[in-house]
C-alpha cells in the first residue's frame, strides 16, 4: 500500500485533535513515523501549519493540556525548533 493511502484514515480535527484511526494525539505515530526528506518536509510544512491556529485555539488552556509552544512542536515535529522559535511561532498563530 502506498504511504498516502495508509495515512488516509489518520486524520483529526478539533476540539480533541486525536487521530480518528488510532485515537492517539494527532499527528499520530503513523504520521511521525514517515521517512522524511527535504521534499516531504516542505509538503508537511505547507499542510500542517494550517492546523496550528485551530489546534492552539482548541487545546490551549485545557486542564493538563499542552501550552501553545508545545502544540507548535507537536504539529511541526519534523522541524528542528528551539523553545524560543516555538514560542514565537505560537504567538503568530494565536
Amino acid at each position: 500500500m502506498r504511504p498516502a493511502l495508509a495515512l488516509e484514515r489518520h486524520c483529526a480535527a478539533g476540539p480533541t485533535w486525536r487521530c480518528e484511526a488510532d485515537g492517539e494525539p494527532f499527528p499520530c505515530p503513523a504520521w511521525r513515523g514517515l521517512p522524511l526528506d527535504d521534499h516531504l518536509r516542505g509538503v508537511l510544512l505547507a499542510s500542517f501549519t494550517l492546523f496550528l491556529r485551530p489546534a492552539i485555539r482548541d487545546l490551549r488552556g485545557r486542564p493538563e493540556g499542552p501550552t501553545p509552544p508545545q502544540i507548535v512542536r507537536r504539529f511541526l515535529w519534523f522541524l528542528p525548533m528551539t523553545d524560543e522559535e516555538a514560542r514565537a511561532t505560537a504567538l503568530r498563530y494565536r
